[in-house]
């Protein structure tokens, strides 16, 4: 089964771009797709769960469409996530 990360950021949240980078550099290594959507920008054109949702906890990473961690990637419990 092809597992799925899905990043919530926003525009200008260093932490945000910390968890991009390094996922984007995990990605190849563990076989995850993984997709970002800055929840500003969706909440814009017209969605506006996500940043209701999970607009004060940003960067957000969803695994599967469940949130796994917030303000900072788990990387070990990705990794056993994954791997499990």
């Amino acid at each position: 089964m092809d597992r799925a990360v899905h990043l919530l950021t926003r525009q200008g949240c260093s932490l945000c771009q910390k968890a991009a980078d390094r996922l984007a550099a995990l990605r190849d290594e563990l076989g995850f797709g993984l997709s970002v959507t800055d929840v500003d920008d969706a909440a814009a054109a017209g969605d506006k769960a996500l940043r209701a949702e999970y607009g004060d906890r940003l960067p957000v990473v969803l695994l599967d469409g469940v949130e796994h961690s917030y303000w900072e990637l788990d990387e070990d419990r990705l990794r056993a996530d994954l791997a499990g």
